[in-house]
């Protein structure tokens, strides 16, 4: 009788969908006039072209000097925080919701990035018992689970999930030195 791994939950997606979200990253996140951006903007500040939850200058963003906004990804992170933790509203809304909203983004970009890295690891030859923890690790960081909660997830990037997960993928480059040889 073979054991098989156990199945993850279909996970969240890494796509963005600006569609779904509160336009968190054009507040909650800050940049700096240079090359990327035509001007300074602190986190927590929304920015001057955003006109309710879309951009205003969109379609104009690289030529206004705002690559930075064409080249920024959430990996999904604003939708999922807007939907599943706030069940769609807003700081727009219900301006309390500006700083939790902002936390819990910051935090679910520090999961989404690690989601990023156990989805990847499914090219590799895992053993059955690394790709049983890999699945484990991916459901942690699925729908409904409790380390992505508003309460816990703003202190995700500290906590003992991901220093689980970044420990679990420090402990694939055997497997990723094994498959670049291979190449």
């Amino acid at each position: 009788m073979s054991e098989e791994a156990p199945q993850a939950r279909p996970g969240p997606s890494l796509q963005a969908d600006c569609s779904a979200c509160a336009a968190l990253c054009c507040v909650a996140l800050a940049f700096d006039k240079g090359e990327s951006f035509a001007e300074d903007k602190p986190a927590g500040t929304p920015c001057r072209h955003l006109a309710l939850h879309l951009c205003s200058i969109h379609d104009a963003l690289a030529q206004k000097g705002f690559s930075g906004c064409t080249a920024y990804s959430c990996q999904g992170a604003g939708q999922r925080v807007t939907q599943e933790l706030f069940a769609g509203r807003s700081w727009r809304d219900d301006p309390a919701l500006l700083a939790p909203m902002s936390a819990c983004f910051a935090g679910m970009r520090a999961a989404h990035a690690r989601l990023e890295l156990l989805e990847a690891a499914a090219a590799l030859p895992l053993s059955a018992p690394h790709e049983a923890e890999r699945r484990h690790l991916l459901a942690a960081l699925g729908p409904g689970a409790g380390a992505l909660s508003r309460d816990l997830l703003p202190g995700f990037a500290a906590s003992a999930l991901a220093r689980r997960i970044d420990g679990f993928i420090r402990g694939l480059r055997p497997y990723a030195q094994g498959a670049s040889r291979k190449t």
